[in-house]
């Protein structure tokens, strides 16, 4: 095999094993009924953010919801639900 050749393929394998191609980002709205004041977001928030591969986190009191985005090769719902359950407000996905 040409070394070109070879090092294209193991540039390949490389990105392949990086990024692999089905990792997408995804964003869920979770319902979060539990939240009573105006600071429980602040917690919801922090537990949602120390989770593996959340990129980003906003949480709105007023409608008692979180909308998160991340990286499902990293993470899933199942995980988020559980991180604001162990944070004391347990959710689920908004219809």
């Amino acid at each position: 095999m040409k070394p070109q050749v070879s090092a294209l393929l193991a540039a390949i394998g490389l990105a392949a094993t990086v990024a692999p191609a089905w990792a997408t980002m995804q964003t869920v709205t979770l319902s979060v009924p539990g939240m009573t004041c105006k600071t429980c977001p602040i917690t919801v928030k922090k537990a949602l953010s120390k989770v593996d591969g959340v990129s980003k986190t906003s949480v709105s009191f007023e409608q008692r919801e979180a909308v998160v985005t991340f990286d499902d090769a990293k993470t899933s719902v199942q995980k988020l639900t559980q991180a604001t359950e162990n944070a004391g407000y347990p959710s689920s996905v908004k219809q």
